[in-house]
């Protein structure tokens, strides 16, 4: 497989990255979207790698090198829109279920894609985040991450959040447990626990819940994503596979996320 792609990607790298290049160009910059109204917080399930390569005879593991690419093109997007936090989903604690060779894959590619456009980042002044659970993740991923966290943490811009490993199940279940050691103890009285005290508990606390969701490829589930945190987001939904997913897809979501009244259970 891996020789099938490798050969695959040296014949097509060249024409794939002018093909981008000229989307990007083309891309509208959104001057039609209200900068009054800009998400601050865009949660993203970056869902359909598997079947964009699927659907053009290629490995999925075509598909998950594609999806990178488009992490970059959302990131500078999101970045110009004015966006402030930028969550993308991009490994669950579910995912171990897959086949070894596309996880070991998979595992690669935070490393690929930080050795590419960390300068970049820094110079743009994003700061990276890894929200999820560091057991089981590999040395070379884990590391690769840690030090783009660490040289990106005075960084005052976008805030591009990587959830890996990560499953929302798990961190609420975690965060019950924190607060049950602690009415243990006799430092908390259950009758008093918040919300606020449960949210403190989650991975997420140091960020504002999402305004807005997006999920690519046409599945209409969270799929274990921010189930917590998402209670009062706006979700928008696409058919395009993430591989295929646009500049000008991402202003379709900003601008329908402009058209709603935000009412929190109110009137």
């Amino acid at each position: 497989m891996n020789r099938f792609f490798n050969g695959w990607f040296r014949k097509k790298q060249q024409d794939g990255m002018t093909t981008m290049a000229a989307a990007s160009e083309s891309s509208r910059e959104g001057n039609d979207l209200s900068s009054d109204n800009v998400p601050r917080h865009v949660a993203i399930i970056m869902d359909g790698n598997g079947r964009w390569a699927k659907a053009r005879g290629l490995p999925r593991v075509a598909g998950h090198h594609n999806g990178m690419k488009t992490v970059k093109r959302i990131t500078k997007a999101a970045d110009r829109l004015g966006v402030r936090y930028l969550t993308l989903y991009a490994f669950s604690t579910e995912n171990w279920k897959r086949p070894k060779a596309e996880i070991e894959f998979i595992m690669k590619l935070p490393q690929e894609f930080l050795s590419l456009e960390l300068d970049e980042l820094i110079r743009n002044n994003v700061q990276v985040r890894m929200m999820g659970v560091k057991d089981l993740l590999p040395d070379f991923t884990l590391s690769a991450v840690e030090e783009a966290v660490r040289r990106t943490a005075d960084n005052t811009g976008l805030v591009l959040n990587f959830a890996l490993n990560y499953g929302s199940r798990m961190e609420m279940v975690e965060s019950a447990r924190k607060l049950a050691r602690q009415a243990a103890k006799g430092e908390l009285d259950p009758d008093a626990i918040s919300e606020a005290d449960f949210g403190a508990g989650l991975l997420s606390s140091d960020l504002p819940d999402p305004d807005l969701l997006i999920r690519t490829s046409g599945e209409l589930r969270l799929s274990n994503f921010m189930l917590w945190q998402l209670a009062y987001s706006e979700f928008w939904f696409t058919d395009v596979h993430w591989p295929e997913f646009t500049e000008d897809h991402f202003h379709e979501a900003i601008r329908e996320y402009q058209r709603r009244a935000r009412r929190y259970g109110g009137l």
